[in-house]
């Protein structure tokens, strides 16, 4: 089911789809692929909005810098210097956080009105992302699908194709918040990622990965997640062609719990410490699945190249339930 969400200036329309089943009410609209709510209940039967979004277009407009609940590229997370080689061809991006390329540039993917049509129990968003848009090669067929499982999990399938070689790292921004409102950071958190990336003063990767055992970024075993994360961790599993379990997020006042599956080796931890108005730092917690940040220029990275010929698939899933 969709509805007129909102419109720009130009005229151009931004419609809602609502998709539900097994007890839950997931919302997405055109503009950027945006989760704008999802409606789970908790241990008792009472429903509660789990993630941060707003309520009109305008919202998202005036606050585009949370990235709140949007589909993110063409390469989700940082890549260093707004610039990278690939064969041969030095590429040179929209430098949007500070010396860096974030989340796609000044206008990626979550900027951008997508084309949607129906699936069962879905809805598949496309675009053509042209060449050389925001300095990234290649023309970019892009298609993103979301479903919900008979479960009531959230599906989201990504495929790309290119017609010259490119990089492609995709994910969703969504912030939950299992108890619906308030500091997300007594949440606990168990992640299965027993190394991490540290990084310098700009986020961007330094050195190799560590070992968590005894530091702050060991999530092995469930605990409070606390702040002061924006972080890759690396995923014991790796890349897989089927979607894995690899973390779960669980309110203890509401009894609510977040399962992540995922194809992708990576996992950005971000506590939201420097979330605005008008939400406050720690209103939720993103987890997002993705490949390292700043693999275009890391060849000891799982790669995030794309050749013509090669379909780019990842698939992450989200889990709902109470205890």
């Amino acid at each position: 089911m969709s509805e007129l969400f909102g419109t720009f200036s130009d005229g151009t329309q931004v419609h809602r789809w609502t998709l539900e089943r097994s007890g839950v009410r997931v919302r997405v609209l055109s503009y950027g692929g945006i989760v704008q709510s999802v409606e789970v209940p908790d241990r008792d039967g009472r429903t509660a909005d789990v993630v941060l979004g707003f309520a009109g277009l305008d919202g998202y407009l005036e606050h585009p810098e949370p990235f709140l609940g949007a589909l993110v590229g063409r390469y989700a997370n940082r890549i260093g210097g707004a610039r990278f080689t690939l064969e041969g061809r030095d590429c040179t991006l929209a430098a949007n956080d500070g010396p860096n390329s974030l989340h796609g540039g000044e206008r990626g993917f979550d900027k951008r009105v997508w084309d949607v049509e129906p699936v069962e129990h879905g809805v598949r968003l496309t675009r053509v992302s042209p060449d050389g848009e925001e300095g990234f090669p290649g023309r970019l067929e892009v298609a993103a699908t979301y479903t919900l499982q008979e479960s009531g999990a959230l599906r989201i399938a990504y495929e790309a194709v290119t017609d010259a070689p490119t990089v492609v790292n995709l994910t969703n921004h969504t912030y939950w918040n299992l108890a619906g409102s308030g500091d997300a950071g007594g949440h606990e958190l168990r992640l299965a990622a027993s190394r991490y990336t540290p990084v310098g003063p700009d986020l961007i990767p330094a050195g190799v990965s560590q070992d968590v055992t005894g530091s702050r970024f060991d999530f092995r075993t469930a605990r409070k997640v606390g702040s002061g994360y924006d972080h890759n961790m690396v995923l014991d599993k790796g890349v897989t062609r089927a979607a894995e379990e690899v973390a779960e997020l669980h309110d203890p006042g509401s009894g609510r719990v977040l399962t992540v599956a995922t194809t992708e080796p990576g996992l950005q931890l971000y506590t939201a410490d420097h979330l605005g108005e008008p939400f406050a730092p720690h209103d939720g917690i993103a987890l997002e699945t993705q490949h390292y940040p700043d693999s275009p220029n890391r060849p000891d990275f799982p790669t995030t190249e794309l050749r013509p010929g090669e379909v780019f698939r990842s698939e992450t899933v989200y889990g709902f339930s109470a205890r």
